[in-house]
């Protein structure tokens, strides 16, 4: 029981000693060994120079996914900037599978990126687009582009123009100070939500992620919040006595899970987001927490400490039925469904520290897929080909990410200071 109060508490036992900066960084730690190569030509320039590197953008989302392998731009003998340039045997010859090439021109007050995915082997053009933005959103258009060409290429829809949530914090004692942002997924253009002095931990998007749940402290006990990203319009959804916390929003977006101990040791309630009527799930002397819903939103996934230890538990809403999931070691927690609803994703203590895995729901076989000893906080892309979660680098918090099959992982570390309590958003578009 201590240690499943303790995993719902950590975030409030971190000691944050430096500024923590807004904007995160990428850091590729570990690349596929089954990435497709690619070249990402960087594209040609009509007149003045760029804000942003518009290629480069989708060299590293496409890195980053580790399903691409790019090509460095040094190797690359001829640039193209459309497909009628391409000399495909020159690409053959570097082992390019695919190739990418563009132009930006300026158009208005903003740019048209125009841009080709070309299929190497095939001697063929793939895909071909003209994308208008604006100064501001050449980013945005960059992140489009991305996701085109991944699933052109994988067939599976690209997560790249999806955003993410987290927690940072800055001083220390009494001149501690919390602050909840909103982020591109590779971790610009980020935006802050909320600052507090006191503690703000589990944001979690609504479906149409237009909203943010999570959990503030400002008036010195735990209390539910929902947010609109868009006006900053917010409504206190729950404050009882005692833990309000681990928000989680259905798929249909009308319903909120989340632990409340009103009625004694932490349960598992679901609140009507409409009319605030509250619906008891969980009934027992033990703590029950962390609620997560299946992409279907006919069960959810908890942590219960009901077998003497954290572990997972699965709750089919209509019948009522509890079924335990994990029992790979004494301590798993903090799951997550894939999107497709046939794996979940958890926290998993073994002899290696605390680290993320992949537990198979029809088979159960569990596979660890960090590789860090301080990892929590596990959250799946929409596409669910990738994790972000919470953890250490040196004495600093930082966000991680890894494949869902573990072959790939980068972090995104801020310039300084600590970051906790990663959220990853729904499809946006």
């Amino acid at each position: 029981m201590k240690a499943l109060m303790m995993t719902w508490l950590s975030a409030l036992l971190l000691m944050f000693s430096t500024l923590a900066q807004a904007d995160l960084t990428i850091e590729i730690t570990r690349g596929s060994d089954r990435a497709t190569p690619i070249a990402v030509v960087p594209f040609a320039a009509d007149g003045e120079s760029l804000p942003e590197d518009v290629a480069q953008i989708i060299s590293d989302n496409l890195q980053r996914s580790g399903y691409f392998e790019p090509l460095d731009r040094q190797a690359m003998y001829d640039r193209p900037s459309s497909g009628d340039e391409v000399q495909f045997g020159q690409w053959r010859g570097l082992d390019v599978r695919y190739l990418v090439v563009g132009r930006v021109s300026r158009e208005g007050d903003g740019y048209r990126i125009r841009y080709e995915l070309m299929d190497v082997s095939g001697s063929r053009r793939m895909l071909g687009e003209s994308v208008t933005a604006s100064r501001n959103e050449l980013r945005g258009g960059a992140h489009y582009i991305s996701d085109q060409i991944f699933e052109a290429v994988t067939g599976i829809r690209g997560a790249f123009s999806t955003r993410i949530a987290y927690v940072t914090a800055q001083g220390a004692g009494d001149d501690m100070r919390f602050a909840l942002y909103v982020a591109d997924a590779d971790g610009h253009n980020s935006q802050e939500v909320l600052s507090s002095r006191e503690p703000i931990l589990s944001p979690a998007w609504s479906p149409d992620g237009r909203k943010l749940a999570y959990v503030s402290f400002e008036t010195e006990r735990p209390a539910i919040y929902i947010q609109e990203l868009a006006t900053g319009q917010r409504v206190r959804a729950t404050s009882f006595e005692g833990i309000n916390g681990a928000p989680a929003w259905s798929p249909d977006g009308r319903r909120l899970a989340m632990a409340l101990s009103k009625d004694g040791q932490p349960e598992i309630y679901i609140m009507d987001v409409a009319s605030r009527n509250f619906e008891r799930i969980t009934n027992n002397s033990n703590i029950d927490t962390e609620p997560s819903w299946s992409p279907d939103g006919r069960s959810l996934l908890f942590t219960s400490d009901r077998s003497g230890g954290p572990q997972l538990y699965r709750y089919t809403l209509g019948s009522g039925e509890i079924e335990r999931l994990t029992f790979t070691g004494n301590y798993n927690a903090r799951g997550r469904f894939a999107p497709d609803g046939e794996s979940i994703f958890l926290v998993h203590r073994s002899s290696n520290g605390y680290q993320i895995a992949r537990q198979d729901l029809g088979s159960g076989r569990l596979v660890v897929i960090s590789e860090s000893r301080w990892d929590e906080s596990p959250s799946v892309s929409p596409n669910g080909t990738m994790v972000i979660f919470a953890t250490q680098q040196g004495n600093s918090g930082v966000l991680g990410a890894v494949s869902a099959d573990g072959r790939a992982s980068y972090r995104l570390p801020s310039a300084q200071g600590d970051v906790r309590e990663p959220a990853w958003s729904p499809f946006l578009n």
